[in-house]
Parts: C-alpha cells; structure tokens; sequence
C-alpha cells in the first residue's frame, strides 16, 4: 500500500538538510530517523547547498529597505509638523518672538 503524499515544511526541511551537512550520521540513518527516503535528503541538501551561496551574495532586500525609508520618511514629517506647531505655540506666548 502507497503511503499518502507528505508536504513537508520549511523548518523540517532545513532541519534534515542541515543534519545532513554536518556528516556525523550516514544518509540510511538520517532517512530513517527523519522518516523520509534519502533520495529527498538528497535533494534538500543540494538546495541548501546552493541556496546558501545566495544568501551572502545578496545585501538587504530592496523592500526592506523601501520599508525603512517610508518609516523614516514618516517619522521626518511628524516631527516637522510637531515642530511647527511648537513654534508657532512659543510665537504666540513670547512677545520677542512677534507675537501679541
């Protein structure tokens, strides 16, 4: 009887390629104790392999720092509104200032 197709995710699949990296267990180990065919053990590490060339080639993701240049941007006008609100309230209570 076929056993019924798994979906793994991506924490497990990490798990079992990384413990495949270290080489302190053989992959008929592994297989069995991760409960998966070693053909797929096999496969996860190659993608882990090549995946982590990619993950020192790149610098911060651009919509990461999209998102922290809106968050600044945001926070500039708030405290040039906060600012000019200040001003114009000390305008109004000092009278070397211009006002009343």
């Amino acid at each position: 009887m076929r056993r019924k197709r798994r979906n793994h995710s991506r924490a497990f699949k990490a798990k079992v390629a990384l413990a495949t990296v270290q080489g302190d267990r053989t992959l008929a180990e592994l297989a069995q104790q991760f409960d998966v065919h070693a053909n797929q053990i096999t496969q996860w590490k190659r993608q882990l392999v090549e995946g982590a060339t990619e993950t020192f080639d790149k610098g911060p993701s651009t919509s990461d720092n999209q998102a922290q240049i809106d968050s600044l941007h945001a926070n500039i006008g708030e405290l040039s509104m906060e600012n000019d609100f200040l001003e114009r309230g000390l305008a109004r209570s000092d009278p070397k200032r211009g006002g009343p």
